[in-house]
């Protein structure tokens, strides 16, 4: 690709010679237009977007210097070739505090400017691969971002998260959760004749419209589970507000759905006041789905809704945390107690109790430091284990078989008195590394522990300083950004979190043995 050079030069003879006889395609360039002076050029320049401006000093109504400086302030990416028959210090002064690229002294040659042009392609060419990486870079960044989103808000609704810090996270994403109120509601979305053959595109369009309303609303944030349900999370001041909010919203979703031949169904949560909450606004949410979903009537909604209060929902953790095998089956009875014999019927209870399960594990997982999608594979497919439970003794068997794959992971897990703090710590820094004023005592202030004491205990759990660590993880990302990037070594030791390049290649050449150039030369 080629870039785009303009000529200004006041003497028509010396302009048509330079702009006849210069190869500029051979240089790398395209001739994009010509201006007598500088005032004429302005407007052409405008239009034309140079990449290069070579312009004349001396010139009448506005010279080389005066157009030099206003493009400095109007299009500054612009390089600038000064030509002058003036060899004085006070002109090349004045061309160097503006900022031009290059000062040549008539008269010029072509081969001159042919050189100059050449040099000028090797700076513009590594421009535009620095701008090429930099944008590259906006876009993993903005990815990584869009993943810590969802990352999120999937904590929220499976409750494995602390107010404090979802809150503070979600600032850092863009994300305000704050609010007197908050809800879910789940939108299933689903062929209206399933005889139909399905449509992968055209089911994502459908998709992306109800999204596009969604994110219309700044109070409701939206999740996508893997077998393609869309989570809603809204929040609002007042309770009234926020139901107001949420049947208008859904009213419009639903309009949308029914131009289609898909039909929507919805599984919505009691209003919570705590973000804490939101986890069991969802599991109500999923209960209400898969009962809509089953097309079950069954008892009414409002004996089915005074059930679920008396469900005791920290039994199952207390269970979990305390609670042996050998004991489920006591544990499970006792959880049921205060549920009668009627509501047992309902698919709608055995729903949410499973859900409630669910859940429960997933969070004691998450406290144990573990990867809950792997000790808890259940909390992928809910939705398809709740349509296969028709009965107590199958929610029996499904609820017995996930708390024992529970407690055997709790089991086998290191007693360390604080696993779950270090592991606070270490995702915090993971997400602020790129912060240069981030300290042992703001880690230490997070997880409530004194400075002095949290150092001891980081070492103890990690077996590194808080130093170590945290200069290991800057280390890690600045390879990264030198093996995949063609950013300058100041440019990444500022994206890692040092605010000082030459102490960055220092620490960078203690750790690899080698200095950020050489680490990239090598093949």
């Amino acid at each position: 690709m080629s870039y785009k050079v303009f000529f200004v030069e006041d003497e028509a003879v010396t302009r048509e010679g330079i702009r006849d006889n210069v190869d500029w395609q051979a240089s790398g360039f395209e001739f994009c237009g010509e201006a007598a002076d500088g005032e004429m050029a302005l407007p052409l320049l405008r239009t034309a977007q140079p990449d290069v401006l070579i312009t004349d000093i001396k010139m009448p109504f506005m010279d080389g210097l005066q157009l030099s400086k206003i493009m400095r302030e109007r299009m500054p990416w612009v390089k600038i070739i000064i030509l002058s028959g003036h060899d004085e210090f006070e002109y090349a002064q004045q061309a160097i505090k503006i900022g031009v690229t290059d000062y040549l002294l008539k008269p010029i040659t072509v081969q001159n400017l042919q050189d100059a042009l050449q040099k000028l392609t090797v700076q513009l060419d590594r421009e535009r691969e620095e701008q090429a990486n930099l944008k590259k870079l906006q876009a993993q960044v903005e990815e990584n971002r869009s993943t810590l989103r969802e990352r999120l808000l999937f904590q929220l609704i499976v409750g494995t998260v602390s107010p404090a810090e979802a809150i503070a996270t979600g600032q850092m994403l863009g994300l305000d959760l704050t609010a007197r109120h908050y809800l879910v509601a789940i939108l299933k979305i689903e062929l209206s004749d399933c005889t139909e053959q399905y449509e992968y595109e055209e089911y994502q369009q459908i998709q992306d419209a109800v999204t596009g309303l969604i994110e219309k609303n700044p109070d409701a944030l939206t999740l996508k589970r893997e077998w393609g349900d869309l989570i809603l999370i809204m929040k609002g001041n007042t309770t009234e507000f926020l139901e107001e909010e949420r049947d208008f919203l859904l009213a419009e979703i639903r309009q949308e759905v029914a131009k289609t031949r898909y039909k929507l169904t919805v599984g919505v949560g009691a209003t919570k006041e705590q973000t804490a909450d939101i986890c069991q606004s969802f599991v109500e949410a999923l209960a209400y789905l898969q009962n809509s979903v089953n097309g079950d009537g069954g008892l009414n909604h409002a004996f089915e809704q005074a059930e679920l209060l008396k469900v005791d929902k920290s039994a199952v953790e207390n269970y979990l945390r305390s609670g042996v095998k050998d004991g489920f089956d006591g544990f499970f009875d006792e959880y049921l107690k205060p549920l009668g014999e009627t509501a047992l019927k309902s698919n709608l209870i055995r729903n949410y109790i499973f859900a409630d399960v669910v859940l429960a594990t997933a969070k004691l997982v998450n406290d144990l430091g573990g990867e809950v999608d792997k000790v808890v594979p259940e909390l992928n497919s809910m939705d398809i284990l709740m349509s296969s439970i028709k009965t107590m003794e199958q929610l029996r068997e499904q609820v017995r078989k996930i708390v024992t794959t529970a407690l055997a992971y709790r089991d086998g897990q290191p007693k360390g008195q604080y696993k779950g703090l270090i592991r606070q710590a270490n995702e915090f820094i993971e997400q602020h590394y790129a912060d240069p004023d981030l300290s042992l005592n703001e880690v230490a202030a997070l997880v409530n522990l004194s400075a002095s004491y949290f150092s001891v205990v980081f070492s103890q759990e990690t077996g590194h300083t808080f130093k170590e660590y945290l200069t290991g993880i800057r280390i890690s990302k600045a390879k990264e950004l030198l093996r995949m990037t063609g950013l300058r070594s100041a440019d990444i030791a500022y994206q890692v979190g040092y605010n000082d390049p030459h102490y960055f290649s220092s620490v960078f050449k203690k750790h690899t043995g080698l200095s950020p150039i050489e680490f990239r030369s090598q093949i």
